[in-house]
C-alpha cells in the first residue's frame, strides 16, 4: 500500500518549506492542504498545533510529530543520492521532524485509500517543539480521544523505541557585581563576569552519570572593555531520568553561584523552572506492546531505549497520554549533515500501519 515514491516526494515537498520555531504557517498550511484533500477535518488552535481525526474501529491512537526545524532552514535544497536524501550542504535538511510528518501523511493516504479495517486515529502535528515543547505543553489533550500515542521524531536503527526520557529544569542566573573604570580605578569594581567564571568552573557540568547531564550554554554580560562590568546573565539546564539525581544536580549548581558570590561580595538571582517532567515505560505497558509486536510482525526486532533528550511525548505522557517516540531514520540531526534514506520512512510506514490493524 505504501507508494514510495509519493512519500519521497511529500517528504521533499515539506523539507523546501521553510519552519523555524514560530514560523511554521506554511508548513502547517501544506499539510492541512493534505488532510483536507484526503477528507479529514483540521483544527489549528491557537498556538499554531494541528489537530485532525480519522475513524475507524478499535481502540484510538495518537500519531505526532512536530512541525518546526532548527535553523539555518531557509532555502533548503534537498538533494537525493542513492535512496538518501541529504540537504546541499549549507543548511539543515529538516528531516527532524518533517521525515515524521511525511511518513504519517502516507500513512493517512494509505488508510483513505485502502479498505481494510483500522483503529480510530488522532493526527497531531505540534509547533515550537525545538525550543522548548512549547506546542506541545499549550495542546489541549483533552481533545485527544486517544489514550496510546506514536510519535515519530527519533533517530537511530530501525525499531529503535524510547521508553524513558528525562525531565530537565532550566537555570536562569543574573550576577550582580559593581561597575568601575577597567583602566583609571577597577580595584573599585567588581567583575560580574569573573565571579560568574568561577561559579561556572565549580559547578558539575556535562555528562554527570549515565542518566544525568548538565550545562550552562548562555552567558552574556558586560558593556565595554573599558568598563568592570556590574551584571553578567546565565543560562543553564539539568536533566535526569531519576528525579533525585535531577535534585541534586540541580541544588550543586545553584550552590556553587551562591558560594561564589557570597565568597566574593556580590549578589545573584537565581530562578530554577520545571521544563518538562521524565517518562518510563515498560515492555508490559500497553503502547510499548503495541510497538513492538507491530515491529516483530514486519520483520524487525524491537530496541528499547532510554535518551537524554525530551520530546512532545514527555509532555503527553504527563497528560495520560501513554506514548513513544520511534525511529524514522533520521541522522546527523541539527547539523548541515543531516540525511534520512528513503528505505527507513518506508519501514517507519509499515512499522505504524501494522500497529492502526484493529486488535494489533
Amino acid at each position: 500500500m505504501i507508494d514510495e515514491s509519493r512519500l519521497l516526494n511529500q517528504f521533499l515537498d515539506l523539507a523546501r518549506i521553510s519552519s523555524p520555531s514560530g514560523g511554521e504557517g506554511p508548513v502547517a498550511d501544506a499539510i492541512a492542504a493534505v488532510l483536507t484533500a484526503l477528507g479529514m477535518a483540521v483544527e489549528r488552535d491557537a498556538a499554531g498545533n494541528l489537530l485532525s481525526r480519522l475513524d475507524g474501529v478499535g481502540e484510538p491512537l495518537l500519531l505526532t510529530a512536530h512541525m518546526d526545524t532548527v535553523g539555518p532552514c531557509e532555502n533548503v535544497t534537498p538533494v537525493v543520492r542513492d535512496g538518501v536524501v541529504y540537504s546541499d550542504g549549507t543548511t539543515i535538511l529538516g528531516a527532524d521532524d518533517k521525515a515524521g510528518v511525511a511518513v504519517i501523511l502516507e500513512v493517512l493516504r494509505c488508510l483513505t485509500e485502502g479498505e481494510d479495517a483500522h483503529r480510530p486515529v488522532d493526527v497531531l502535528f505540534t509547533v515550537r517543539e525545538e525550543v522548548g515543547l512549547e506546542g506541545a505543553k499549550a495542546f489541549d489533550t483533552s481533545q485527544l480521544r486517544a489514550r496510546m500515542g506514536i510519535g515519530l521524531d527519533h533517530g537511530g536503527e530501525q525499531g529503535t523505541v524510547v521508553v524513558s526520557a528525562p525531565s530537565q529544569n532550566a537555570l536562569q542566573a543574573t550576577v550582580h557585581g559593581k561597575m568601575a573604570h577597567a583602566g583609571a580605578n577597577p580595584e573599585l569594581g567588581l567583575n560580574a563576569i569573573r565571579v560568574a567564571a568561577e561559579a561556572i568552573a565549580a559547578m558539575p557540568l556535562g555528562r554527570i552519570d549515565e542518566e544525568t547531564t548538565a550545562n550552562i550554554g548562555i552567558i552574556a554580560g558586560g558593556t565595554a572593555t573599558n568598563i568592570v562590568p556590574d551584571r553578567v546573565e546565565i543560562q543553564g539546564e539539568a536533566r535526569s531520568r531519576s528525579e533525585a539525581k535531577l535534585q541534586t544536580q540541580t541544588e550543586a549548581m545553584v550552590r556553587a553561584l551562591e558560594e561564589r558570590a557570597q565568597a566574593n561580595g556580590a549578589r545573584v538571582d537565581i530562578e530554577v523552572t520545571r521544563q518538562y517532567d521524565p517518562y518510563r515505560l515498560g515492555a508490559e505497558d500497553p503502547v510499548v506492546a503495541l510497538v513492538t509486536g507491530a515491529m516483530r510482525s514486519v520483520g524487525i526486532e524491537p530496541i528499547m531505549v532510554a535518551t537524554g533528550g525530551g520530546s512532545d511525548a514527555n509532555v503527553f505522557n504527563a497528560a495520560g497520554v501513554a506514548t513513544v517516540q520511534i525511529s524514522c531514520g533520521m541522522a546527523e540531526v541539527h547539523t548541515c549533515e543531516e540525511h534520512v534514506a528513503l528505505a527507513d520512512m518506508v519501514s517507519t510506514a509499515r512499522i505504524v500501519l501494522a500497529c492502526l490493524r484493529p486488535g494489533a
